[in-house]
């Protein structure tokens, strides 16, 4: 019985010290064939995360391909995706750069809000571009386009309405200290460098050229990295620079506009 199933990996997920045990139990026998639970229930208790298990997860109105090496879609990133397509509702077919894309997440969360958006979606590592190149495949009514590029080097024509990111933004000495199942994933999707403003310097210094007379910046950022990030914006010429918080009340994405 499905049931009975449910009941005994809650107890086990629940003995090992995961916290929403009966949630996870009932997401691994909803998606999971049954010869593979077991062996599935094994390896969350030894740490993999429930998404790459599953090897998809939800985000807005979107099931996208997740696994090793690339970065989970997280809730607090959708505010980024809504507060672009916000500030995009008037513009006709804008055109969006979603840097540091992993998953690609931002821009086809973003297309999936505001469908007429072309996205060039730049992701360095492999291993997530892979996932990035499924995730648009997944999803050929938005115009996503995936680009293997390295965004410290990379050189992008063109002018654009917005650009989007969710960067690595986690200081080095912190990711010791994470949570077992975060540090399972991609180090280079989380490691911001010493202070953990590296990628927001690069995007600051590299790509508000990119952006179009009226254009903008919004970027995810840390719970305590608002005055910073304000402050390198700022400092590039953005105008209007300020930052929206999340259902939880912490600072998450921060704005700037080109005059």
């Amino acid at each position: 019985m499905v049931s009975d199933a449910v009941r005994e990996m809650t107890e086990r997920l629940r003995a090992a010290g995961i916290e929403n045990a009966a949630f996870e139990a009932q997401c691994l026998v909803e998606d999971l064939p049954a010869e593979k639970l077991a062996a599935a229930v094994d390896a969350r208790i030894a740490g993999e995360p429930l998404q790459y298990l599953l090897g998809t997860w939800d985000f807005l109105s979107l099931r996208l391909a997740v696994g090793e090496g690339v970065l989970i879609p997280r809730q607090d990133t959708e505010l980024l995706c809504e507060t672009a397509a916000a500030l995009l509702h008037d513009v006709p077919a804008p055109q969006v750069l979603d840097l540091c894309a992993g998953s690609g997440c931002v821009g086809l969360g973003l297309a999936s809000l505001k469908p007429d958006a072309a996205v060039t979606a730049v992701e360095k590592s492999a291993a997530a571009f892979s996932y990035l190149t499924e995730n648009c495949r997944r999803y050929p009514q938005y115009a996503v386009r995936p680009l293997l590029a390295d965004i410290c080097d990379v050189a992008l024509v063109g002018e654009y309405d917005a650009v989007l990111s969710n960067p690595p933004y986690i200081r080095a000495a912190v990711l010791p200290t994470l949570e077992r199942e975060v540090q399972k994933e991609p180090q280079a999707a989380l490691c911001g460098g010493e202070d953990g403003l590296f990628f927001y310097r690069v995007l600051a210094d590299r790509f508000v050229c990119c952006l179009k007379s009226g254009g903008f910046m919004a970027v995810e950022i840390g719970f305590d990295q608002r005055a910073a990030v304000e402050t390198l914006f700022s400092a590039a010429g953005l105008q209007g620079v300020h930052t929206l918080r999340d259902l939880a009340g912490h600072d998450r994405v921060t704005v700037g506009y080109k005059k």
